[in-house]
C-alpha cells in the first residue's frame, strides 16, 4: 500500500499543476476580454511601422519645410489617438529632437475616429490605417552643416476590437540635405502634403 501511494504522488503533483496552469490561462483570458481597456497577454502585437518624411527634397537656410511621422496600422487594429476620451487609454505622442539652432513646430495630430469596442463601455477616439502627425522644421539662415538631421520618437498603445497591447515606441531619425535659401527645391511625398504642400 505504501509502495503504491509513493508511485501515485508524483502523478497527483503533476495533474494539481496542470489543473492550476489551465486555471490560470482561463483567468487571464477572461481578464483580457471583460476588463476595461484590458492589456493583452495572450495575443502577439500587430506589426506597426513608423515612417518619416518631408514634403521637399531639400530644406532651404532661413525657410521652414514641413514634415511627418506616419503610422502603417494592419486591418482589424487601431491605436489610440493623441487624445483618447477613455481614462486608461494610452495616447499617442510624437516627441522630436532636432540639432541646435533648428526650430521645431509643434506636432500636429489627425482628427481621431471615435468608436466603441468589446472591451470598454466608453467611446474611444483612435486612428486607423495610415495616420499623419504633421510638424515644421526650421533651418537658421546662419546654419553652417549641408544635412539636418531630425530624431522623432513615437508613442503608442495598439488594440484589436477586444484587447489593447502594452504601449510601445518606435524611433525614427529623418536626414535633409541643407541648401541657400534661392536654391530650388522640389516637392516630395505628395500623396502625405498634397500637391500644394498641405493636405
Amino acid at each position: 500500500m505504501n509502495n503504491f501511494s509513493t508511485r501515485l504522488a508524483p502523478r497527483a503533483v503533476a495533474l494539481i499543476f496542470a489543473v492550476a496552469l489551465v486555471a490560470s490561462f482561463i483567468t487571464q483570458l477572461t481578464f483580457a476580454r471583460h476588463t476595461t481597456n484590458p492589456v493583452a497577454t495572450l495575443q502577439s502585437q500587430p506589426n506597426i511601422d513608423a515612417g518619416g518624411f518631408f514634403a521637399a527634397d531639400k530644406a532651404q537656410r532661413g525657410r521652414a519645410v514641413q514634415a511627418a511621422v506616419v503610422l502603417d496600422i494592419p486591418n482589424g487594429f487601431h491605436v489610440n489617438s493623441n487624445r483618447p476620451l477613455g481614462k486608461y487609454a494610452v495616447p499617442t505622442v510624437v516627441k522630436i529632437e532636432a540639432p541646435n539652432g533648428v526650430r521645431v513646430s509643434p506636432v500636429v495630430y489627425p482628427r481621431s475616429i471615435v468608436r466603441r469596442f468589446k472591451f470598454s463601455d466608453e467611446q474611444l477616439g483612435v486612428y486607423e490605417g495610415r495616420p499623419v502627425m504633421r510638424f515644421n522644421i526650421t533651418v537658421p539662415a546662419n546654419y553652417t552643416e549641408g544635412e539636418a538631421t531630425v530624431r522623432a520618437r513615437i508613442r503608442f498603445q495598439s488594440c484589436n476590437d477586444e484587447v489593447c497591447f502594452p504601449p510601445a515606441s518606435r524611433d525614427i531619425v529623418m536626414q535633409i540635405p541643407v541648401v541657400a535659401a534661392n536654391e530650388k527645391v522640389e516637392r516630395r511625398n505628395t500623396k502625405i502634403f498634397g500637391v500644394g504642400g498641405r493636405r
